[in-house]
């Protein structure tokens, strides 16, 4: 039996926390869960929407599974995900992008793994108020960060039997930061001669992936390109609520879903917990849970094939709770 924290965070993070723990329970999956509440609805009675107790307890469980949690746009406190990713140094932020039969997309053949450095760039939130016209946010680009996100990335690769690895930049404009960035991604290739190295600018990407996605297999990118890019990807096979993630640092793994809190529709049955069920399938892996991981994919690929009781986003009409009790059923 393996502890594992839950955080489900707010918005409509409970609903689908408690969808994805009921199947897990249904399916046997050997966890006890350590929950901690963070996020807005914590800061009135703790002053801070990531307490301590928080961090502790993933530094002591090691593994956690993470709903959602709101970040205010322009004001507010900081990003609890941002804080997470420093504090538990998860320098590894790993979405995969794979179609699903039965939800429909315009492509048909996408299966590709972004690995997105987390920790720096423009993330790292350093920022200053020049005047009252002018504001400035400063790109950080390391070779500590860029060397390990690198290696990761074709570990991945040749782990999981990939073939190619491409490098994102805006090397030509940013030359210093993100030419820092593809030096260390070359010289980490050359230790990979397996695994065929490319090298593509970032805006080049976004328009070849709405063209020609099955074109690419495993991408290395900077954080902000690899958070855009990301949801691009996304996109590409069904939208934010299938698209799964995981941080993931050299003895520390988070594993949560890439879509928002959606507070608009929070308390209303209809959000969709395939994103974190598939973050938490993942985890089930990374725990050596194999079996168990397989038993919930099929049944979740089966529900979803059939399409009987989906959820809106997926073309269905379908609440949040007969959603979860097809997947239960189809166990």
């Amino acid at each position: 039996m393996k502890t594992v924290t839950l955080i489900p965070g707010d918005g409509i993070g409970p609903e689908i926390t408690q969808a994805v723990v009921e199947i897990l329970n249904a399916a046997g999956a050997e966890i006890e869960w350590d929950t901690q509440s963070a996020g807005a609805d914590v800061i009135e009675k703790e002053g801070t929407p990531l307490p301590k107790r928080v961090i502790e307890s993933i530094k002591r469980n090691k593994v956690a599974l993470k709903a959602p949690v709101t970040t205010p746009i322009g004001q507010g406190f900081r990003s609890v995900n941002v804080q997470l990713r420093k504090s538990l140094d998860l320098y590894a932020n790993l979405r995969p992008s794979k179609n699903i039969e039965g939800i429909k997309t315009r492509f048909d053949n996408v299966d590709l793994v972004i690995v997105r450095e987390n920790t720096e760039d423009l993330y790292a939130g350093i920022e200053r108020q020049i005047d009252e016209d002018t504001a400035e946010s400063i790109k950080i680009i390391t070779r500590k960060a860029s060397l390990r996100i690198a290696e990761f990335a074709f570990n991945y690769a040749v782990k999981n039997n990939r073939k190619t690895v491409h490098a994102v930049s805006k090397a030509n404009i940013c030359k210093l930061t993100d030419g820092l960035f593809l030096n260390c991604t070359k010289k980490t290739a050359e230790k990979y001669p397996q695994i065929e190295y490319k090298e593509i600018l970032v805006d080049n990407l976004c328009m070849q992936l709405v063209q020609n996605p099955e074109k690419f297999d495993v991408l290395v990118l900077p954080n902000l390109y690899g958070d855009i890019v990301s949801d691009l990807c996304a996109g590409l096979t069904g939208g934010l609520g299938i698209a799964q993630g995981a941080n993931i640092g050299d003895n520390i793994a988070v594993f949560e879903p890439v879509h928002g809190s959606a507070p608009d529709i929070k308390g209303q049955n209809k959000a969709n917990p395939t994103a974190l069920l598939l973050s938490a399938i993942e985890m089930l892996k990374y725990l050596g849970q194999s079996d168990t991981a397989k038993r919930i994919e099929t049944a979740l690929f089966k529900t979803i094939k059939e399409g009987k009781a989906l959820t809106n986003d997926l073309s269905g009409n379908a609440t949040t709770k007969e959603y979860t009790d097809t997947i239960i059923s189809n166990l």
